[in-house]
């Protein structure tokens, strides 16, 4: 009869990488970081725990979108109150917050709730190519 594994927590070990997302494309950068953060790289591996590593992003500026998505693709958010919905196209979110874009990307790719929130947590994302996580000795990961 086979059993299944479940990850205790002196079982799991974390990691830093440091990913360059200079001339990527965003949904296929932000779906392997998704992985990385989710934990779904390792055999360890369980659904309703963190077993994922934290995750660097340098360069996030330079990102690359396919197609048209630089005019056409709209962050919408809502405050709640009539006529409270705000949008802003990906151009312009580029310009001003690039390290948001990413972000968001990924933070859509985990789940919702506690879990997800933890998972996010252990993303870091700059807008050049300068971090402050040295002593985290990040592996380079080529994506």
């Amino acid at each position: 009869m086979n059993k299944t594994y479940v990850a205790k927590k002196e079982d799991i070990k974390k990691q830093w990488y440091l990913v360059d997302a200079k001339d990527k494309i965003l949904g296929r950068l932000a779906a392997k970081v998704a992985v990385i953060l989710r934990g779904k790289h390792k055999v360890i591996f369980t659904p309703h725990m963190d077993t994922g590593d934290g995750v660097i992003v340098i360069n996030a500026a330079k990102i690359r979108v396919t197609g048209r998505k630089l005019k056409q693709k709209v962050y919408r958010r809502y405050s709640g109150y009539p006529g409270g919905l705000r949008e802003v196209p990906l151009e312009a979110l580029l310009e001003k917050r690039p390290t948001q874009v990413i972000t968001l990307a990924i933070q859509r790719m985990l789940p919702g709730g506690p879990l997800g929130r933890d998972m996010i947590k252990k993303l870091k994302v700059y807008a050049d190519d300068k971090h402050v996580h040295k002593a985290q000795n990040p592996i380079v990961l080529e994506i």
